[in-house]
Parts: structure tokens; C-alpha cells; sequence
């Protein structure tokens, strides 16, 4: 799929797919929009042939097909979210990439790219997140309809619940930890990807205040460096690391890196991506903007101890 997303980094812009999803209702049919990051996105093809999954871990799991010499699971994205999908045209397969995994959805159409900045999706009230079992990320409204932007993670990890659990971190790096006190920042707008990450430091002994995005992050390192400035203290005596996901509503990880260092008080801050968008492909927007460090959702085993040589080396002698 050709496209020239994010031709800067740090613009605080992203693309997304926007799809749709028809319903068979009882009372009206009823078409609802969606959208998807260009980032995750490898192509959009017709619905291919399907070859059955023994003991598929979800209904909504409905085969596999070869792509390229690549076995691709195929999930009705409208069956996992509850959905009974009109069959009123030919379906649309996105076939999608992240988590250094492939997947592929069934929707009912494509409709357009749109590049839009992060700035004009609005974060899910907590009310909208509870109704949709925390399945989506954004909300983006245009003149006559509205879109919603899915946590596609969340939903490939409830498909496969058996995926292997993060490590323990060594035992000497959880003493030095917390021997030293260390204080992160995480910022994360999928609920369940900030409880994973915000677990796997806590479990090494590392204090963390988390946030839902990019503003809210820097709304709070604004504070810290404030009291840095005020009391005459280093700012890693308040903070001493940053973990940030790429993709969030209002102001995205890369506009967060970019405004931290470009910041004279905060820059020395280390800085780590932690997002499942973080392929070789992008990984030089994040040097781009000033990342001292980028780690894949997937291997969330090597946050710590990459996170903590960050620390060390920031730490003054």
C-alpha cells in the first residue's frame, strides 16, 4: 500500500485506514466506522481462500490463509466485537503488521486513508471505554460521522491469551533498582498495554506514575521541572526514565520525545519507545526526534534491563 505518512518526524501527525462495519440488526441495518494506523498496515485485499484452524482459540477466528509463502490468521473483526455482519457486498481483508506479528481482519469496506494530527483524536471517556471493554483508543469526528479507533493489540492478545509471560528481571538489576529508587514516567493510551508495562516495572522495583498520552505526560514533566528549577535540585532526582508508547490521542510519543529534548531541563532525560509500531521501517523516527532508546511491544523482557542502562549511565558518578 503506498503511502507518505509521517514525512517528519515529531509533527504530531499520523494516517489512519478508515473501515466500516455493516450490522444486521433487527430493527435497521446499521454501519459503523472505524479506523486503523497506516503504520500497521501491509495491504488490503478480497477475501482470499481459507483453509480451517483446528481448535481456533476464538469463533471469531475463522481460518488461515498463505500469503507469500506466509500463513495468516484471519479474524471477523465484527464477530469479535459482537457483532452480526451484514453479508450485503464483498468483504475487505486488512492485512496487518505489529508486535513483529501478522494478522489479517474481515470488514465489511474500506473507505480512505485520512492524515489527520493526534491532536483531533479524543481519548475514549471512561464511560465509552467500560461499554466497549476497553477496546478502543480514539475518537475521531468528522462533520457526519464518527470514528473509532480500536486497540488492535488488546484484541490479538485476547485471541491469544496463552502468549508467553514476560520474565522476571534479574536479580541483581531489581537490587540496584531498588537500592537507587528509580522513578519512571509511562505514558500509554491502551489500558491494557499501560497495565502491562506499568507491572513488568513495578516487579523490578521501579516507581511508576502512569499516564493515558503524550499531553498528559508532559503536563507532568513540566511540573517536575518546575520543582527542579524552584529547589535547585537535578531532575533526576524526580524522575528518572520515560517510557512512552508512539500512538496516542492529543500529542503522539514522537511529539513527546521531540518536546522533551528540546527542553534544556528535561533533555537529559532517557527517553524509551516502548509501541508495537517499532519496526526497522520506523525505528528512525524515533532517532529522528531524540529517542535514547526503542523497544517492541513484543519484547517487553528487554524493557528493564535496557531502561536501567539508561539510568546508570545517566546517574552522576
Amino acid at each position: 500500500m503506498e503511502t507518505n505518512i509521517l514525512l517528519e518526524s515529531g509533527t504530531n501527525e499520523l494516517e489512519i485506514v478508515e473501515f466500516y462495519l455493516d450490522e444486521d440488526r433487527v430493527d435497521a441495518d446499521y454501519r459503523g466506522y472505524f479506523g486503523i494506523n497506516v503504520a500497521k498496515v501491509l495491504e488490503i485485499i478480497q477475501m482470499p481462500e481459507l483453509t480451517d484452524m483446528p481448535e481456533a482459540s476464538h469463533p471469531a477466528v475463522l481460518g488461515a490463509f498463505n500469503l507469500r509463502d506466509e500463513i495468516i490468521p484471519l479474524v471477523d473483526l465484527a464477530g469479535w466485537l459482537g457483532k452480526n455482519r451484514k453479508e450485503n457486498e464483498v468483504p475487505k481483508v486488512i492485512v496487518t503488521e505489529f508486535n513483529r506479528t501478522k494478522s489479517a481482519f474481515l470488514v465489511s469496506g474500506v473507505t480512505r486513508i485520512h492524515r489527520i494530527n493526534w491532536s483531533e483524536v479524543e481519548a475514549p471517556t471512561g464511560y465509552v471505554s467500560s461499554l466497549t471493554v476497553n477496546s478502543i483508543t480514539g475518537v475521531i469526528k468528522f462533520s457526519n460521522r464518527i470514528v473509532f479507533v480500536l486497540d488492535m493489540e488488546k484484541i490479538c492478545r485476547d485471541l491469544n491469551p496463552d502468549e508467553v509471560p514476560v520474565q522476571e528481571p534479574p536479580e541483581a538489576i531489581k537490587q540496584e533498582i531498588k537500592q537507587r529508587e528509580v522513578k519512571a514516567l509511562v505514558a500509554d493510551d491502551s489500558t491494557m498495554a499501560r497495565k502491562m508495562i506499568t507491572g513488568v516495572l513495578t516487579k523490578a522495583g521501579i516507581n511508576v506514575h502512569s499516564v493515558d498520552n503524550g499531553e498528559q505526560a508532559w503536563i507532568q514533566l513540566k511540573k517536575l521541572r518546575q520543582l527542579s528549577l524552584e529547589q535547585d535540585r537535578p531532575i533526576n532526582d524526580f524522575i528518572d526514565v520515560i517510557i512512552s508508547d508512539i500512538e496516542m490521542p492529543i500529542m503522539d510519543g514522537h511529539t513527546l520525545t521531540r518536546h522533551i529534548k528540546e527542553d534544556p531541563v528535561l533533555k537529559s532525560i532517557p527517553v524509551v519507545l516502548c509501541s508495537s509500531i517499532i519496526t526497522e521501517t520506523l525505528h528512525h523516527k524515533g532517532i529522528a526526534v531524540g529517542a535514547d532508546d526503542q523497544v517492541s511491544k513484543a519484547e517487553l523482557n528487554e524493557l528493564v534491563p535496557r531502561a536501567f542502562k539508561l539510568v546508570d549511565q545517566n546517574t552522576p558518578a
